[in-house]
């Protein structure tokens, strides 16, 4: 007969093991709330088909579409995927903006911020003189309560919505709060 002692040690270990893997995730989140640069941005409009799925409103941001014109540094070949460093710089209406953008690293700058992009496939037509890049940052989407939805994204549509987001040294962002009109519809708690 088979003890029962060591299934239950690998157990435990195992358990500790997804609970420490959960517990730095929060942290991660949490340490970028806490301590992170805090930036206001300016919402855009999303196509009204696309609006509400499920119980989370889809965002979309000024500093999403990057004109070539403003990326600097080396070009990658088309068909990789890399993510793009974009700094961002207050604008005069309190909201910021693309100042540059690299696929290289950018030096920290004194009155700027960097955030990186998810990873972007990389197509020649994109270089053309008016081409661009349309970016990711992970914080395309913001979960509300059920049935609250529609509001935000009519006053979204409308311009009326911003975001306060804290981004990390390492270029990381995360929704702080959602704000309709300048005041917070909703707070991220740290925990």
């Amino acid at each position: 007969m088979i003890s029962a002692k060591p299934f239950a040690a690998v157990a435990v270990l195992v358990a500790l093991a997804q609970t420490a893997i959960l517990g730095s995730m929060i942290e991660g989140r949490a340490s970028i709330l806490r301590s992170g640069t805090e930036v206001l941005l300016k919402t855009a409009p999303v196509d009204p088909r696309d609006l509400l799925r499920g119980d989370y409103v889809i965002l979309s941001y000024d500093i999403s579409n990057i004109p070539n014109s403003v990326i600097k540094g080396t070009r990658p070949v088309a068909g990789n995927s890399l993510p793009l460093n974009v700094r961002i710089a207050p604008g005069a209406d309190g909201f910021w903006t693309v100042a540059e953008a690299s696929f290289d690293a950018l030096p920290a700058k004194a009155g700027s911020v960097i955030l990186t992009s998810l990873p972007v496939e990389i197509y020649d037509w994109q270089w053309t003189e008016d081409g661009s890049f349309l970016v990711s940052y992970g914080i395309e989407s913001y979960y509300v309560p059920e049935g609250e939805g529609r509001p935000i994204e009519d006053g979204r549509n409308e311009g009326r919505v911003s975001v306060a987001v804290r981004v990390s040294d390492e270029g990381t962002a995360q929704i702080r709060a959602l704000m309709l009109d300048g005041q917070p519809l909703y707070e991220e708690p740290l925990y």
